[in-house]
């Protein structure tokens, strides 16, 4: 296994890749023998890529790049239960959390943005953070739907905001990162769905886990 940075997805240079919803350890290491950058896990239990904290923490314990663990909503308890379980790098608040709230995580955070539009993206300004994930906003849930961000809006939001690094996620897929990479031009990318095998199968796919890096890093 490659030496550890748990830095990764925060360092500068070559654009960041976040492989999320990663719910078993084989997926884990092809998503880091493909070149992942990072491994997001769900804790929300409202999420159909959910996993028990305590399943999974002894193989996340042991990966090589920044580990994410994904909340909605979770309690001031909770959050120190998962920075305890000492697994985690970075926290990703992905529900109606406040900016306070979020400030006072015990871990490095992320904000994920659910983008309905301009004043989402003006309100994510608030959050003391330098990472700020954006996207698709969809009423069917708080992540993981698939559905896109504009990218138009996106690539504003990058341009007029330099001192942050953003993450562009919502409904990219290998044959669809390349073009998102060149419009919006962000730190990183995330993706979940777009590279399991079948929809719902909460199993990464090897070949599409490439080549979604390969052509992202290829933009």
């Amino acid at each position: 296994m490659a030496a550890a940075n748990h830095d990764a997805l925060f360092g500068p240079g070559r654009l960041r890749v976040k492989i999320c919803g990663v719910t078993n350890a084989a997926d884990a290491a092809l998503a880091v023998d493909a070149g992942a950058d990072a491994i997001g896990i769900n804790l929300f239990a409202g999420s159909k890529r959910f996993v028990q904290l305590d399943a999974v923490a002894g193989w996340v314990r042991a990966l090589p790049v920044t580990r994410v663990a994904v909340v909605v909503n979770a309690t001031r308890d909770e959050l120190m239960r998962i920075a305890g379980a000492a697994c985690f790098d970075a926290i990703q608040f992905h529900g109606d959390e406040t900016p306070e709230f979020c400030a006072a995580s015990p871990l490095r955070w992320i904000r994920a943005v659910r983008v309905s539009g301009a004043e989402a993206l003006a309100a994510a300004l608030a959050c003391a953070t330098p990472t700020l994930l954006l996207d698709g906003c969809a009423a069917s849930g708080y992540g993981g739907t698939g559905v896109a961000v504009d990218p138009a809006l996106a690539a504003e939001f990058v341009r007029a905001n330099g001192n942050r690094r953003v993450i562009l996620a919502g409904g990219l897929r290998p044959e669809t990162v390349a073009a998102a990479v060149r419009a919006v031009r962000p730190h990183g990318v995330d993706v979940a769905g777009g590279v399991e095998r079948a929809v719902d199968s909460r199993r990464k796919d090897a070949a599409k886990l490439r080549a979604f890096i390969e052509a992202a890093r290829g933009a």
